[in-house]
């Protein structure tokens, strides 16, 4: 069940730079979107703590920021239209590689 937990984790910790990032871009929905990233953030703190009890520190740490950081590039790419060039692709896949990494070693 930690997994779990450090997988929603993940998910609400992409959405609170997502909220900010649509705060910026839509000025009418300025402050839900900010309310909707403070909430994220706390979400993702909680669920990191439940996933923490059985998962080592450093490996939940890790986990949750690379796959954090991985979605939310992902998305910057794919709907903000963030540079898509083959170091930052080769960077991605380290960072997904190194997660993996933890996990199975």
């Amino acid at each position: 069940m930690s997994w779990i937990y450090l997988f929603i984790a993940a998910a609400f910790e992409v959405g609170w730079p997502l909220g900010f990032k649509l705060a910026s871009v839509y000025p009418k929905w300025h402050w839900p979107a900010v309310v909707v990233s403070i909430i994220c953030m706390g979400l993702s703190g909680y669920f990191l703590y439940l996933a923490q009890r059985e998962i080592p520190i450093g490996t939940a740490y890790a986990v949750w920021t690379g796959l954090g950081a991985t979605i939310t590039v992902a998305i910057g790419i794919l709907f903000f239209h963030d540079p898509a060039s083959w170091q930052r692709l080769l960077c991605l896949f380290m960072i997904v590689a190194g997660v993996v990494g933890l996990k199975f070693l």
